[in-house]
């Protein structure tokens, strides 16, 4: 059973920069989506940024420029490197991993619509970004 976990949220000032990590572990083929979501107080989740099996990488617009998304994939860790915060960042942030079949059009069509072609889920990390 693949597991995630998240780490490096945390307090950070607007235009500060955050940078969280995602670990998996008992799994061995490699995943052919990995990606980063939020969910904001009062609002519903939301893809931020995903990883293709080909090292592919889509954001959303609201983080487009400002959020980098990177994996190392022999050591199972998903990076995401948040500068120029804003206060919208606020939220919790979970890790998300895809062990089906899907290309990077699939990659990015399940960031934007199809959270449920992520099959594993992190607890998630809290990110506060104060002005």
């Amino acid at each position: 059973q693949a597991r995630l976990k998240e780490s490096g949220g945390g307090s950070v000032q607007v235009g500060g920069s955050l940078t969280l990590s995602c670990e998996g572990s008992g799994y061995n083929n490699r995943m052919f989506c990995m990606g980063w979501f939020r969910h904001p107080p009062g609002n519903e989740r939301e893809g931020v940024a995903a990883v293709d099996k080909d090292g592919g990488t889509t954001y959303a617009n609201s983080v487009r420029g400002r959020f980098t998304i990177f994996q190392d994939s022999a050591k199972k860790t998903l990076t995401l490197q948040m500068n120029n915060v804003k206060p919208e960042d606020t939220a919790m942030y979970y890790c998300a991993a895809a062990e089906v079949y899907m290309d990077g059009d699939g990659c990015y069509t399940a960031l934007l619509s199809r959270h449920q072609d992520f099959h594993y889920w992190g607890q998630g990390t809290p990110v506060t970004v104060s002005s």
